[in-house]
């Protein structure tokens, strides 16, 4: 075991990362993490994180595994805040706040795109960068809508219904509450903030992180209000609405960076 995680750890931080190095090093991560790992997934969770973890260590090494990994510890415990109040409210997650394959793919597909593209040399060197950005973009909406969410739901006192303002039971589709959306605010900066330190993007990124996110959140509620749980709708699940909501964080980032300039 520990020759394993030497071995890993030595992987980890070759450049440019193989397929190899990339699984070795996943292998040892999800090794060691697997009982922390367990607290938050189910276990076809896990097996779906691994694939989500393996492409993500490919594509951007370290950095992206980090990334990634501080949204699962930061959403898992926002999720387990006051969960015993959720469940008796109805707002919970339900499985104990477990998430399954749906909900890893779900919260990963925009950045598990990202990943591919850039494995595959989409839009050749140069566009390595909005890949990256895309990336870490999709992960600072998730974290945002999941803080969001699950704070609200903890320690939102009042919540609006996005489109009429009108005060509604906490746990509404499209619901919003001041302390939810500031929490999300927060998360998406810290997230992004993340992303300056270990060399992801830079001061234009970070603008362009949590610019994004906070409109692909409000782009989320509103379809939540408005289309979730109507008849014509069943399809739209929460997990296709976070396909949805980390789908636009992801695109909003690149074109305003590219509007933005290099």
């Amino acid at each position: 075991m520990w020759d394993m995680v030497v071995e890993g750890v030595q992987r980890a931080f070759q450049s440019p990362t193989s397929w190899e190095s990339a699984l070795i090093a996943t292998s040892t991560i999800f090794v060691i993490a697997a009982p922390l790992l367990l607290v938050g997934l189910s276990v076809p969770g896990v097996l779906s994180a691994f694939v989500l973890g393996l492409l993500t260590f490919r594509a951007f090494g370290v950095q992206g595994t980090t990334i990634v990994f501080l949204y699962f510890l930061l959403g898992t415990g926002a999720t387990k805040v006051k969960i015993k109040t959720k469940q008796e409210e109805g707002t919970a997650e339900k499985r104990g706040g477990r998430r399954g394959p749906s909900s890893v793919w779900g919260s990963g597909i925009a950045g598990t795109v990202c990943a591919v593209a850039t494995i595959a040399g989409v839009g050749g060197p140069e566009c390595q960068f909005l890949w990256e950005l895309g990336f870490l973009a999709s992960f600072c909406t998730k974290l945002s809508d999941t803080i969001s969410s699950e704070i609200g739901k903890a320690f939102g006192n009042t919540t609006y219904l996005v489109t009429t303002l009108s005060i509604v039971p906490r746990g509404t589709e499209g619901a919003v509450s001041v302390t939810g959306t500031l929490a999300g605010l927060f998360a998406s900066i810290f997230l992004a903030l993340v992303g300056l330190a270990i060399h992801m993007t830079d001061v234009k990124g970070i603008i362009t992180c949590v610019v994004a996110a906070q409109v692909a959140n409000i782009c989320e509620s509103i379809v939540g209000a408005t289309l979730q749980g109507q008849k014509d709708f069943k399809w739209l699940t929460n997990d296709v609405a976070n396909v949805l909501n980390i789908t636009i964080g992801a695109t909003l980032a690149i074109l305003l960076r590219l509007a933005l300039g290099h």
